[in-house]
């Protein structure tokens, strides 16, 4: 792999093997079936990449670690904007009425999630109650204003949408920066931190 995965990529490749001594039954059978694992923002040795398993329940979520040179493929979110599902539910028909509309932000934009896995997979992730979370990458300053009103397209949808900003040095939630606070959230692969521009690290609250 001449990249490494980034958060909220998704990867194949796993084998049971790989898992924790105590790892559930169900995350075995998760790799087993051939599901992917997602990449999680942590820390890890060299030659593995912090992964999660997820299983058929919501509350089945394994944190895991794989070894880079057993990974078969590679899915990023933004190479899944365009995927289409058969199955009519809301998550879907948010994503499709939002698509256009985010292709004219031309921000780099992609999908995560429950949307994301089944996009990419196959394996069914959706309900009727799912939220459809989107991710931007955002190398430069997306400004509050920008986030704004990037919060109330989403509101229109007939979802819930959320949407975290990938910035160079961490992740944070779009509500979040829109909303005003002077400190926001920052997730970091080592920690989460307050932080008052999350462009520049050196920013940091005490």
């Amino acid at each position: 792999m001449v990249n490494m995965p980034l958060a909220h990529d998704l990867l194949w490749g796993m084998a049971p093997a790989q898992l924790p001594a105590d790892a559930p039954h169900w995350a075995v059978v998760s790799l087993v079936a051939g599901q992917p694992v997602v990449v999680r923002r942590a820390l890890s040795d060299e030659g593995l990449i912090a992964v999660g398993v997820r299983g058929l329940l919501r509350e089945q979520r394994l944190a895991a670690f794989m070894r880079v040179d057993s990974i078969a493929r590679r899915v990023s979110p933004e190479a899944l904007c365009h995927v289409d599902s058969a199955r009519d539910l809301p998550v879907m028909q948010a994503l499709r009425q939002l698509r256009p509309r985010l292709d004219d932000c031309g921000w780099v934009w992609g999908v995560s999630g429950s949307v994301g896995f089944e996009l990419a997979s196959g394996f069914k992730a959706m309900h009727t109650a799912s939220d459809l979370d989107l991710i931007l990458r955002a190398p430069q300053m997306i400004t509050r204003n920008q986030a704004c009103k990037l919060v109330a397209l989403f509101d229109q949808a007939v979802c819930r949408v959320d949407m975290q900003l990938q910035t160079p040095f961490g992740a944070l939630a779009l509500r979040e920066w829109a909303g005003g606070s002077s400190r926001v959230l920052l997730k970091k692969a080592d920690q989460a931190c307050l932080v008052i521009d999350p462009w520049n690290p050196q920013e940091q609250a005490a």
